[in-house]
């Protein structure tokens, strides 16, 4: 429904309220006359009871609470009926209307009449309690989700479901061929590439231009003197004369002699090679 219908209905169902509330306004103006209201009070007297019922409408379509909505119900089915029997008294007894029943008479009417009085001076009263807890309801009410976490998952499950099987139904799109690869272009060598061998691999060039850091300073340079492998095979011999075979080690080697891990590794093998090579050579002494 568009929000012009929905404003026009709500208008039009004020309209009827505030009408029906005119016609009842009279019969509750000359009961309350007749239980001994003065003039001001029996003109209020409507606006208590009626009032009530919209006050107790409203509370029941804001609360979503069931037992709050319960007790709203309650209250305005209650006072409803309550009106009901009011107005039915009012046309019932002739003598009432235009509050010519002076206060009291009421009571003449016998158990009825008490009745009567009864119903008619508790509704103001109640409405006093049974007002004042909606609208406590009604301010302290907090509105709960529609949808919690797991029923919202469980709709998009079933959407995505839905869509699968409409899909599925459906005929499957052609895939469209890839089309083919250009032919690479011919590399031309440079003059000094051209003596190369047919079939050999030219190394492709980068095609970001080598930045070039410049000449390292010399402060920045090693002190440290360059070492022939003889001088570097006898350092590590004097620096594991005395390891096992055991603890002869790449990484043990590199970090005695100062050298790389692969410098490390060869002198390694080397003074492996050496220890292997000693027992055989001490028998020979032996036999001359």
């Amino acid at each position: 429904m568009k929000r012009k219908a929905k404003t026009l209905l709500v208008i039009a169902l004020v309209g009827v309220v505030g009408m029906a509330f005119r016609v009842s306004w009279n019969a509750l103006r000359d009961i309350a006359t007749a239980i001994g209201a003065d003039p001001t009070a029996a003109r209020l007297y409507a606006f208590v009871v009626d009032g009530l019922m919209a006050l107790a409408l409203v509370a029941t379509l804001v609360l979503t609470k069931a037992s709050d909505r319960k007790f709203a119900l309650r209250v305005l089915a209650a006072y409803t009926v309550a009106s009901l029997v009011l107005n039915y008294v009012h046309g019932l007894v002739p003598d009432l209307h235009g509050g010519s029943v002076g206060p009291g008479r009421l009571a003449d009417l016998g158990k009825v009449g008490w009745l009567l009085v009864l119903l008619a001076t508790s509704l103001p009263v109640g409405s006093i309690y049974f007002g004042s807890d909606l609208v406590a309801k009604v301010l302290h009410h907090r509105p709960e989700p529609t949808l919690n976490a797991e029923e919202t998952a469980e709709t998009e499950s079933n959407r995505s479901m839905s869509d699968l099987g409409e899909s599925a139904d459906e005929p499957p799109a052609p895939v469209a061929e890839p089309a083919p690869l250009p032919a690479p272009a011919p590399v031309e060598l440079p003059a000094a590439d051209r003596s190369a061998p047919a079939g050999a691999a030219v190394p492709a060039e980068s095609p970001r231009p080598r930045r070039s850091t410049g000449r390292v300073p010399e402060a920045a340079r090693t002190t440290r003197p360059k070492r022939t492998p003889a001088e570097l095979l006898d350092e590590a011999r004097s620096a594991t004369a005395d390891w096992s075979d055991e603890e002869l080690t790449a990484e043990r080697i590199r970090k005695a002699v100062h050298t790389s891990a692969e410098k490390a590794r060869g002198l390694r093998d080397a003074l492996r090679a050496e220890r292997a090579e000693a027992p055989a050579a001490e028998p020979e002494a032996v036999a001359a």
